[in-house]
């Protein structure tokens, strides 16, 4: 089950788009409000009902990934909420894939998980990477954390989700089937 975590102000493209993705890699997502009620509203006003809010989770299920998008004050809303940070927990102790995109990558610098390993972020998020080495690419992969630069490389980071997920073969179907160029990484 791979966990989306949605916060009132998040970016609805790297949200949505890589939930689809992930679907698409015949991977069961699970779109969590981390806020009260069912529907999140996006940075630019748009309304998604999600599959349940945070608190509802039993805390002691593993997911097989977590997602966290971008946006603000989405990733404010991200950081600040209790199960978010549990979820980040579960991931990092249990070696379970932890994905982040645009400015979202800071709430993992912030717990000081980033020291020595390659990150990238939204411009102008560099320095909340704490300990990381910035690289300034669209996607970036360290050990059991994909990081991801922005909206523009939304796609790029869900086939990156996804080869881990799935394997190389079934993503690269997947690129094929939306249309891009080239092969996985």
């Amino acid at each position: 089950m791979i966990w989306i975590f949605l916060a009132d102000g998040f970016e609805e493209t790297e949200a949505l788009t890589t939930a689809d993705i992930l679907m698409r890699a015949e991977q069961e997502v699970l779109l969590i409000h981390a806020g009260n009620g069912r529907i999140a509203t996006g940075s630019h006003g748009i309304r998604v009902i999600c599959d349940c809010q945070a608190d509802e989770l039993d805390g002691s299920e593993l997911p097989g990934c977590v997602v966290l998008p971008g946006g603000m004050p989405g990733t404010l809303n991200l950081e600040k909420n209790p199960f978010v940070q549990q979820a980040i927990d579960q991931a990092l102790a249990n070696n379970i894939l932890l994905g982040a995109i645009c400015a979202a990558p800071s709430i993992l610098g912030h717990k000081g998980v980033l020291h020595g390993k390659k990150a990238t972020c939204f411009p102008g998020f560099e320095q909340e990477l704490t300990g990381a080495e910035i690289t300034g690419n669209l996607v970036e992969e360290d050990g059991q954390i994909i990081t991801a630069k922005g909206m523009g490389a939304t796609v790029l980071f869900g086939l990156a989700l996804a080869e881990r997920l799935v394997g190389k073969p079934e993503a690269n179907k997947i690129r094929r089937s939306l249309q891009m160029e080239g092969e996985a990484r």
